[in-house]
């Protein structure tokens, strides 16, 4: 019996033709895949190069993860996607992302300073891109070969309790992402929003750039004082309001984020251009944005550590424009302190027996380096070489650290504020080497005002005590607080109000002209 083919002349048989047909499929299925990772890849690090900066940003980045993780997932039809689309991710991220500078973006370095970069800058991105990238491969994946009618061997009940626990865990991060910053209003004994106080997290733009500011004040018409906040890259919001309500019933304090600091940290590229004239042009724009806003002929100028440096740079530069500039934690010369810090930290660790950190400190020989990771072991042990009891302080010796969970940060703010410290320190560190005030700061043409602590590390007070006498102003005073060290408006607070209040404002006290009507700083996103 003979049976008859309906095959076309020169066409090949199902048998022959299925495999070469399934290697096409499976090419144009992983180019098509690795094309939708490269393209999510180029477009973050190009966008985002630092990683997801704003809270918006961080959950774009785990929506548009799980999506790309999910075509990557369906394309291949295994799970080999999980790790492979990541991977990918990282590997392409990393390459687009290296014209960009600074320690959150540089290589792996095995410290302390180095563990933070890592967790807050590569570690975070890892759980808002490559840790939904993973979940939506899984899935789609998963659905792809449902479809086609592939039956694999049931997972394991461990296996799919944790896809749903990692699935709850992504809704909780875009929860907890999505929940934002906000300041409490400033309160009767009843309750009740006390009439003409202030109290809101704005942004005000200096030069094209958005940066934070956070104002409270139980009367817009009390005198207002601007704070700058230590570091470089040192962030302030939740220590200023937990420790210095008090002032707020006789200032309207504004606390900034200076650029690439804390809720500014997204300003803070292209590095090239941050500069210490930068910084000090950006301090005198914010005043007259205040004078303008809040009708003030002057205002007061705070500064503690590195903001000392900026604030007397900026009342030199146009003293017209601040009633006084008040120094607490005063630094005098970066360079001077620094080689004496190193000197003292040498000198304990050979007394204490810690020979690893002598061998680190003697082949990095003295300061300055061009790199804040090489400051790490003259400058971080300042808590044991220069101790002192804190335990009757409103600040204890977390310090900065003990101010970070606070509402007046998002989430996405408290992750990145110690990487911003690092990486905005990196960039304008350097160029303050060759402050010192004992050359450049002797004569003041406003009142100059210290609060300085009694337990101040010898690398700062030495110097300081050097620079003092030296100073010639309309006033200058003294205060030393017994039981601070360098922060010492957030350890003894009180009596900090007091002398603001007792010493400060009767000293320097003008009438200002008529108060024009308010007009709003830009609203905070």
């Amino acid at each position: 019996m003979t049976t008859s083919s309906t095959q076309a002349p020169g066409t090949r048989s199902a048998a022959t033709e299925r495999p070469a047909s399934r290697r096409g499929r499976l090419r144009t299925h992983v180019a098509a895949a690795f094309a939708t990772v490269a393209l999510w890849a180029a477009l973050a690090g190009w966008l985002t190069p630092r990683g997801p900066l704003t809270s918006a940003e961080a959950i774009g980045s785990i929506v548009v993860s799980l999506a790309v993780g999910a075509a990557a997932g369906a394309l291949l039809r295994s799970r080999w996607a999980v790790l492979l689309a990541p991977a990918a991710f990282a590997t392409l991220f990393e390459l687009v992302r290296l014209p960009v500078d600074g320690p959150m973006v540089d290589g792996v370095h095995a410290s302390f300073y180095g563990a933070i970069v890592l967790l807050t800058g590569r570690g975070f991105h890892a759980l808002v891109a490559l840790a939904p990238m993973a979940l939506g491969a899984a899935a789609g994946a998963g659905l792809a070969r449902a479809r086609a009618g592939i039956s694999p061997a049931p997972a394991p009940m461990f296996r799919r309790a944790g896809t749903v626990l990692a699935g709850l865990a992504v809704v909780a991060l875009v929860a907890a992402l999505a929940r934002p910053a906000t300041t409490d209003p400033i309160t009767d004994p009843g309750g009740a929003p006390v009439p003409g106080s202030t109290a809101e997290l704005t942004t005000v733009n200096i030069g094209g750039r958005d940066l934070g500011v956070m104002i409270r004040g139980a009367s817009t018409d009390n005198p207002v004082l601007l704070f700058l906040a230590g570091g470089p890259g040192g962030s302030e919001f939740g220590a200023m309001r937990r420790h210095l309500e008090g002032l707020e019933d006789h200032f309207t304090v504004v606390t900034w984020d200076q650029r690439g600091a804390g809720t500014s940290y997204r300003e803070l590229d292209p590095t090239s251009t941050v500069t210490l004239e930068g910084h000090v042009s950006d301090t005198i724009q914010l005043t007259e944005a205040l004078r303008d806003r809040f009708g003030s002929d002057r205002i007061y100028l705070l500064g503690q550590s590195w903001g000392t440096t900026l604030g007397v740079l900026a009342a030199q530069q146009r003293p017209d424009l601040y009633h006084a500039f008040i120094g607490t934690g005063q630094m005098v010369s970066q360079r001077a302190t620094d080689r004496i810090f190193y000197a003292d930290t040498l000198a304990w660790a050979a007394r204490t027996g810690r020979s690893g950190l002598v061998s680190e400190l003697m082949a990095a020989g003295p300061p300055p380096y061009q790199s804040i990771l090489m400051y790490e072991p003259a400058l971080s042990h300042e808590p044991e070489v220069y101790a002192y009891d804190r335990r009757g302080n409103s600040e204890g010796s977390g310090q900065m650290s003990e101010n970070l969970l606070v509402e007046e940060y998002s989430l996405i703010d408290q992750v990145h504020i110690l990487g911003a410290f690092v990486d905005t320190f990196d960039a304008l560190y350097p160029q303050l080497q060759d402050v010192d005030f004992r050359r450049s700061a002797t004569r003041f043409e406003i009142p100059v005002f210290f609060v300085q602590g009694a337990h101040e590390a010898d690398g700062r007070s030495r110097l300081f005590n050097e620079w003092y006498p030296m100073i010639e102003a309309p006033t200058k005073d003294l205060v030393l607080l017994d039981s601070s060290g360098h922060r010492p408006l957030w350890e003894q607070p009180d009596e900090f109000v007091d002398y603001m209040v007792t010493t400060v404002l009767p000293r320097t006290a003008r009438p200002d002209p008529g108060r024009p009507q308010q007009r709003p700083l830009s609203s905070r996103a």
